[in-house]
């Protein structure tokens, strides 16, 4: 079965992108940062195992030339982020093959092919695979059959919470569930690795 790498990425504009990190960089480095950490992400994660496809904000950021041109877009459309996670999960395969599909952000530095890999693997005999991030959250879901979501599926998560994990494992009562390597994203200053906190200061 076809298996399909979904990557949720914001346009990178100064004060709508990772404010958060922008409060201590400023909002300008904020996003540079994430413009560039979004090109690397995308260099390295290409792979002939799996398709890339883009879920962007807002909506008109579809036809935005700050990211490759070849690979397929879809706008994330309205909600919060669970409905919009769940919506990307659902829909990035109309009209294919239904299979595998993993979903993360674009703020993880340290995410590999051999994370995302492994992440696919897992779904071979769990319906489910998250990978926690250190702060309670998660870098990346994953579903077997994303089109069988259940309903309410990340219905009220404490989103950016330690608790959204959790919360979120809650929504998928009787999942077989996959758990794999805990990293690191980036919210604040603090979580930028060294040579990037020193550089865009």
């Amino acid at each position: 079965m076809p298996r399909t790498l979904v990557i949720m990425l914001k346009l990178p504009q100064a004060g709508r992108v990772k404010t958060r990190l922008g409060r201590d960089l400023g909002m300008v480095g904020a996003a540079w940062w994430f413009r560039h950490q979004s090109a690397r992400l995308l260099r390295r994660l290409h792979d002939p195992r799996w398709r890339i496809v883009l879920a962007v904000a807002p909506d008109c950021a579809v036809h935005s030339p700050v990211w490759p041109t070849e690979l397929p877009r879809l706008a994330q459309g309205r909600g919060d982020l669970g409905q919009r996670m769940a919506r990307m999960l659902r829909s990035v395969n109309a009209g294919l093959p239904g299979g595998p599909t993993c979903l993360i952000g674009a703020d993880i530095p340290g995410i590999t092919q051999s994370h995302i890999a492994r992440a696919f693997d897992s779904l071979g005999d769990h319906d489910a695979v998250f990978g926690p991030a250190l702060d309670g959250g998660y870098w990346l879901v994953g579903m077997k059959y994303p089109r069988r979501q259940p309903p309410g599926l990340f219905a009220d998560v404490r989103w950016s919470s330690e608790h959204a994990l959790n919360d979120t494992l809650t929504t998928l009562p009787g999942y077989r569930i996959a758990l794999i390597d805990r990293l690191r994203d980036v919210d604040t200053i603090e979580d930028l690795p060294q040579t990037t906190r020193h550089f865009s200061r």
